[in-house]
């Protein structure tokens, strides 16, 4: 054959072959994990457990690609015009996935017709943490100080799960506290350590290193129980916010388009590898709860949750920018 029509015929053929043969040979080069926060967040340590236990696994090698700022836009923005072939996939959360659409009046992309569902990965609690300057040793305590001086303590965050955690807080707490945004958690909790913030409602693989060191101090937790790697410090609600609960959950995107049997390894190597040992340190360290699904699955949950934390936005008065 003349080598002219060798890339013609190769093309031709991917069409008339059945989808399992064109694809049998997926995944046969490295595959990019784009993530929406910086290294040391908690969605970036996560997409680095699954990477190491895809390559031990398969062999294949993982590339972690951070890409923070924005809200995530960034991120799922590169993913969501990245080629449809596995190659690229977004190891996300409910920011960009369930809460953006509802905090922004326009999105650079779309959380559902621009990706496909892959496979939910992990959800968990976040923690309270403050800087120990600030006088309170107890959720109460912080609730006093604050009504004392309304819209001067603050509070940053890093992600919509911390906002929204931090803004939840304030209408059911009936306290007036000073939101200062940043690009990631990680990057809020050094301005919490020099006590350029007061308060910060983080995720637990962020927060609960700084207060097992003793450079920040533990006031609650957001979940419904307390977390086994800090059973001593009591969930916001039985510190006094009564019904108070705020989870973060995370989940693997290709784009829109990806082809099913891609979509489908990519599961299989994702539920293998979050089920593994090499990736059990991650879940058992940050207290995430190791939870997968079918791309089905994941397209129902992930519709849940948007109305869910569509409504607890509406409630907390946060108007659209």
């Amino acid at each position: 054959m003349h080598p002219f029509f060798k890339p013609l015929a190769v093309a031709a053929l991917a069409l008339i072959l059945p989808a399992g043969q064109a694809w049998a040979e997926f995944p046969d080069k490295p595959i990019r994990f784009v993530v929406p926060f910086a290294a040391g967040s908690a969605t970036d340590q996560l997409a680095r457990a699954i990477g190491q236990a895809i390559t031990v696994d398969s062999k294949v090698t993982v590339v972690v690609d951070n890409k923070p700022g924005a809200n995530g836009f960034i991120a799922a923005s590169d993913v969501a015009k990245a080629a449809p072939d596995g190659y690229t996939v977004l190891i996300s959360t409910n920011t960009t996935h369930a809460a953006n659409e509802h905090l922004f009046k326009k999105l650079p992309y779309d959380p559902v017709k621009d990706y496909t569902p892959i496979t939910a990965l992990g959800r968990g609690g976040q923690i309270m943490v403050v800087n120990p300057q600030v006088p309170a040793k107890t959720v109460g305590e912080f609730i006093a100080l604050a009504r004392q001086q309304p819209g001067k303590l603050s509070f940053g965050s890093g992600s919509s799960s911390s906002r929204i955690a931090g803004e939840l807080f304030q209408q059911m707490a009936q306290v007036q506290l000073l939101h200062v945004p940043y690009k990631s958690n990680p990057l809020a909790i050094t301005d919490l350590l020099g006590n350029q913030i007061q308060m910060m409602i983080t995720d637990t693989a962020t927060g609960l290193p700084q207060v097992k060191s003793g450079k920040l101090r533990a006031l609650g937790v957001s979940g419904k129980t307390r977390s086994p790697l800090a059973p001593e410090v009591p969930t916001i609600d039985e510190a006094g916010v009564k019904g108070y609960e705020m989870s973060y959950w995370f989940a693997a995107y290709a784009p829109a388009g990806t082809p099913q049997p891609v979509v489908a390894r990519l599961n299989a190597m994702m539920v293998k590898a979050a089920r593994s040992e090499s990736a059990a340190g991650f879940y058992k360290s940050t207290g995430t709860e190791v939870f997968t699904s079918t791309p089905a699955e994941l397209a129902k949950f992930q519709s849940q949750e948007s109305g869910k934390w569509g409504r607890i936005i509406k409630a907390a008065n946060i108007q659209p920018e």
